[in-house]
């Protein structure tokens, strides 16, 4: 697929040629990307590469991506707003219907400000270098999402990753640290494992060594806690010491983040995060949508509960399974299988089956750890879910464990034990 260029005898291999063969090594080690064509909106069943297939992967959790109220909002805020912002909201591009969503999302999570971003890693891009710098300190869990180890290297600050929710580590660091600003970063629920971050003790940790804590909730926001108000509200959460980054293209259906804490905090944020001062604010009618978003949240719990039914199926149904499925009290649900070719193949029978799961592998997990990472939103029904647990009996079958690929599985069960 990518063929090296010849190159001249004692001419070092230009820019391409290395690229070539760094493209042709991540082909054997079955580490290649492929990206699929999508058709449609999304939902349960997705027309994928032109096939229609019942999908188990995107991270519509509350099944809000195609809700009728976010598009009639949609529709009523193209009429009020048009289409861009078209400038930076410290300019002119912060309309009154995202001053109406911040105050909103505010309330929702019982925090007293917060401040809208247009995705995610462009938040935590820019939150964690306007927190801290050089001589301070971030503490981060070994399973932290990109964008939060990203932020943290782009501080400056002195930079320490802790095994996997390992509270006494993060508590020998802070005990020893001398930094004038502290910081630990984590996850509220793992994008790869579903498991939520040991929120109390690491609050408690903060207010014992006067540190701060940034949970990236992008996973536990509208899933999670009352009315799904997220990771902290499920853990009945609350303290000054604690800046919570939600997203709201996952489960609230539409796009951007926030972050919300003390408002001297997020005045301190809105002047001096760059990715918020420096770049142009999101269309107004997205902002709509999120509005619908709230409401429903607010008005109808029911998406929680049924989401919560279709994982305790699901995990009893896959149960004799020759791979386990990792703890999990959220939508994500990981099938740990361990070999990159064998995460591939069974992707490649629930394919055949024309269902939709994708194969996680490294970077984006630990190596030996290549796994299918399966999500499950509420508005599947419990009749898919039986046609996936079906699906995945008859994948086991058809690609059994080789020995190398059992050797690897174990392996990668013993780093996951040890994070």
């Amino acid at each position: 697929m990518f063929a090296a260029l010849p190159a001249a005898v004692g001419a070092k291999p230009d820019l391409l040629d290395e690229i070539s063969a760094q493209l042709i090594l991540l082909q054997d080690q079955k580490l290649l990307r492929r990206r699929r064509v999508v058709d449609g909106p999304q939902g349960p069943l997705l027309t994928i590469d032109g096939e229609e297939m019942l999908a188990f992967s995107n991270n519509d959790y509350l099944g809000l991506a195609n809700h009728p109220a976010l598009i009639a909002a949609v529709h009523d805020g193209l009429a009020r707003f048009g289409v861009g912002a078209a400038s930076s909201a410290l300019i002119s591009g912060h309309s009154s219907v995202c001053e109406e969503l911040e105050i909103a999302l505010a309330a929702f999570v019982g925090m007293p400000r917060a401040l809208h971003f247009s995705n995610g890693y462009m938040a935590n891009m820019g939150i964690i270098p306007a927190l801290v710098g050089p001589g301070d300190l971030v503490l981060s869990d070994r399973l932290n999402h990109a964008c939060l180890i990203d932020g943290a290297r782009l501080s400056g600050a002195e930079f320490r990753v802790y095994p996997h929710s390992d509270i006494a580590r993060v508590e020998q660091q802070l005990a020893k640290s001398t930094s004038p600003r502290k910081l630990i970063v984590t996850d509220g629920v793992f994008s790869m494992d579903g498991d939520i971050a040991p929120l109390p003790a690491l609050l408690a940790l903060c207010e014992k060594y006067d540190a701060w804590l940034l949970v990236d909730d992008a996973h536990g926001f509208g899933v999670l806690g009352p009315q799904g108000r997220g990771s902290l509200a499920h853990f009945g959460l609350a303290s000054s010491r604690a800046l919570y980054m939600g997203t709201l293209g996952k489960a609230a259906g539409v796009s951007g983040a926030f972050v919300a804490g003390d408002a001297t905090l997020i005045e301190w944020l809105l002047q001096r995060a760059r990715t918020y001062v420096f770049t142009t604010a999101s269309p107004p009618i997205l902002a709509c949508a999120l509005l619908a978003t709230l409401n429903l949240l607010e008005t109808e719990d029911w998406r929680q509960q049924h989401l919560q039914q279709l994982a305790k199926q699901l995990r009893a149904g896959v149960a004799d399974l020759p791979w386990p499925l990792l703890p999990s009290e959220s939508a994500i649900q990981a099938l740990v299988v361990g070999d990159n070719q064998l995460a591939l193949d069974l992707m490649a029978a629930l394919f055949e089956q024309n269902i939709w799961v994708p194969a996680i592998r490294p970077p984006t997990v630990p190596k030996g750890t290549a796994r299918l990472r399966i999500s499950l939103s509420a508005a599947h029904t419990t009749a898919q879910v039986d046609q996936l647990i079906d699906a995945l009996h008859i994948a086991a079958k058809k690609c059994p464990v080789h020995a190398e690929a059992e050797a690897t599985f174990s392996a990668g069960v013993d780093d996951l034990k040890e994070v």
